[in-house]
């Protein structure tokens, strides 16, 4: 459990100190996990990214907000879709509901905690931070499109490095609701340049987990001034002949937590994802 004194700087991530990922891995298929399964081992303390988990289930991005900005929260979300695309929101206190059959509190791998819009804890378990008046909102995952991608034949990186994906802050503003604020988050996967159009496609058909592209090319498009130096995430190599493809990111209401400072929320770690028993299908439009 982490230290609840201690402050992290805004984008650092400390190290995975409880479990070794790559080693937990080690002959482990996880997509071919159920998602109860994969929450067990979450559950008892494995801490890892969750790209390429659970192929055929949605992941969800997680904040839980106190009641008295639960409406401002949900204004944000259906002011700025693209980002933050609404799956569920549960009741004030509830931990579970129709798609996920677990605990919001011990399900995902890595949390934040965030103080007067401070971060100020990483654990692998919240309950200790847990207030009745929470209202959890679960927000759609572009992890969940990656395995249509890749059973297209489109690689992507981060999966085939056992890495985080490369996320980053834009300069393109959300639109405000009551007193939240922020800018978009996006997440970057380098696409060989005659597959880009396909990425485009098959992703598109996900309108619920962020959808299509949301720019494809120069990084300055989106004012990002080093593509090596993510944000959030780790930072992947971009092979002569691909593109980098930006969508829309979950990571959106984090950067929006550090602008607007309020009171208090959790969230997911970036990348450590809430893997939910909805089927991806669920999501898919023809």
């Amino acid at each position: 459990m982490s230290d609840p004194d201690v402050v992290l700087e805004e984008g650092v991530e400390p190290e995975d100190t409880d479990v070794d990922a790559t080693s937990a891995r080690v002959g482990e298929d996880v997509a071919r996990l159920r998602p109860d399964e994969a929450r067990k081992m979450f559950r008892e303390g494995l801490v890892t990214p969750t790209s390429g988990w659970s192929s055929g289930y949605a992941q969800a991005n997680l904040i839980s907000v106190p009641a008295e900005m639960a409406f401002d929260m949900l204004l944000f979300c259906q002011r700025n879709p693209k980002p933050c695309p609404l799956l569920d929101v549960l009741d004030a206190g509830e931990v579970s509901g129709p798609i996920l059959d677990g605990d919001v509190r011990t399900d995902v791998p890595k949390y934040r905690v965030f103080v007067d819009g401070e971060l100020q804890a990483e654990p692998d378990d919240v309950r200790e931070y847990w207030r009745d008046d929470l209202v959890t909102f679960m927000l759609g995952c572009s992890f969940t499109f990656e395995h249509p991608l890749l059973a297209a034949g489109i690689p992507v990186r981060h999966i085939e490095t056992g890495t985080n994906v490369a996320m980053y802050r834009t300069d393109r503003a959300c639109r405000p609701a009551g007193d939240l604020r922020g800018p978009l988050v996006v997440s970057m996967r380098p696409i060989p340049g005659d597959q880009v159009a396909d990425a485009v496609r098959i992703s598109s058909r996900y309108p619920g987990v962020h959808g299509a592209p949301v720019h494809v090319g120069d990084p300055g498009g989106l004012g990002i001034a080093d593509i090596g130096a993510p944000d959030y995430g780790d930072p992947v190599e971009i092979r002569p002949g691909e593109v980098p493809v930006f969508w829309a990111c979950g990571v959106t209401p984090q950067a929006m937590l550090l602008e607007s400072r309020p009171r208090f929320a959790i969230t997911h770690a970036p990348g450590h994802m809430l893997i939910t028993d909805a089927k991806d299908a669920d999501y898919q439009v023809p």
